[in-house]
């Protein structure tokens, strides 16, 4: 089979928000937060990021687009060693919003697609889980809406659910990062059984509720014992948080990925958003914490890529007249 090797593509991957409390590495959900990706191959490596929030990040060949797209090409048995890349994202960097598990798959569709899509998204996503460590995110960002997925080590599997139409998701995002390895580091290395068991059928009932639309059963279910109480002490007012937002309008709330963002499922009917909102904020606020709040959907859409010509609009110039947001 031949494939057609293209010039230049445009890709759109959505945030990931992971663990959705009792599911720890296994539920992630695709959030309509995005990060845009300009791909072509050149002459010359240059490395183009737009906005502040990606402050730090190289420039170079280390930088991880660059290297992901790379490891494609070298699968694929081709080579581009110089690319064209231009990001830009508003998807926050280590704030436990899926930044790095959506980096990686957006550049992993992208080279895709500038070597005509010699793979497959299967395989992107086993490309992408050995990178990641995380099916939940890379799974969300890859294929949108509600993913349930293992990574064992030698292979990843998943299934999709498609989110019910009236959720919605408000989060808290602190003006602090917060690494995963940090995070995972105050975790124990063992849990009792009865712990366990908790979140087994905590985590199960939440796959049965978000399958079936069970909104109100999402309460009762999303709690956990695994991460959650060891990670509360990293973040002021997150134990608060997590008992007290059922209260106030949410249908369940919980740590985004490894943090420190704080995300809660919302009935989008509901009348007490306005109620809820404002909980979070005080909340954080007497603990000294500057959060910004967004409501968010589920991305029903996973990645997309998109081939350029040579008179469309450069990525700079869409974000600079607005036409992204």
């Amino acid at each position: 089979m031949s494939y057609k090797t293209e010039q230049k593509v445009r890709v759109k991957v959505p945030a990931s928000t992971a663990n959705l409390g009792p599911g720890f590495d296994s539920l992630g959900m695709a959030l309509n937060l995005y990060a845009w990706i300009d791909m072509a191959i050149s002459d010359q490596t240059r490395i183009q990021l737009i906005g502040d929030q990606m402050s730090g990040i190289p420039t170079d060949k280390s930088n991880l687009i660059y290297k992901v797209a790379q490891m494609v090409f070298d699968k694929a048995g081709v080579s581009h060693p110089e690319l064209e890349i231009s990001m830009y994202s508003e998807i926050p960097l280590t704030r436990g919003l899926g930044s790095s598990a959506s980096a990686i798959v957006g550049a992993l569709a992208g080279a895709n697609a500038l070597i005509g899509n010699r793979f497959s998204t299967y395989e992107l996503f086993q490309i992408a889980s050995r990178l990641e460590k995380h099916p939940d995110n890379v799974g969300a960002s890859l294929y949108g809406g509600i993913v349930v997925a293992f990574w064992d080590e030698v292979r990843a599997e998943s299934i999709r659910i498609e989110p019910h139409q009236n959720l919605d998701v408000l989060v808290a995002i602190p003006a602090f990062q917060l690494s995963t390895e940090k995070a995972r580091g105050v975790m124990p290395q063992h849990v009792t059984m009865k712990d366990a068991v908790f979140n087994l059928s905590h985590s199960s009932l939440l796959v049965a509720a978000l399958s079936t639309g069970n909104l109100e059963m999402i309460r009762l279910a999303m709690k956990d014992r695994l991460h959650q109480p060891y990670r509360a002490a990293l973040i002021p007012g997150m134990k608060t948080l997590l008992n007290e937002c059922e209260d106030h309008g949410a249908l369940g709330v919980a740590l985004s990925g490894a943090g420190p963002t704080m995300l809660a499922l919302v009935d989008a009917r509901s009348e007490k958003k306005p109620e809820l909102e404002k909980f979070l904020h005080e909340t954080l606020a007497k603990e000294g914490i500057d959060a910004q709040l967004l409501w968010l959907k589920p991305s029903q859409e996973g990645v997309t890529t998109t081939i350029l010509r040579s008179e469309d609009a450069s990525l700079l110039s869409l974000v600079e007249n607005e036409v992204l947001a």
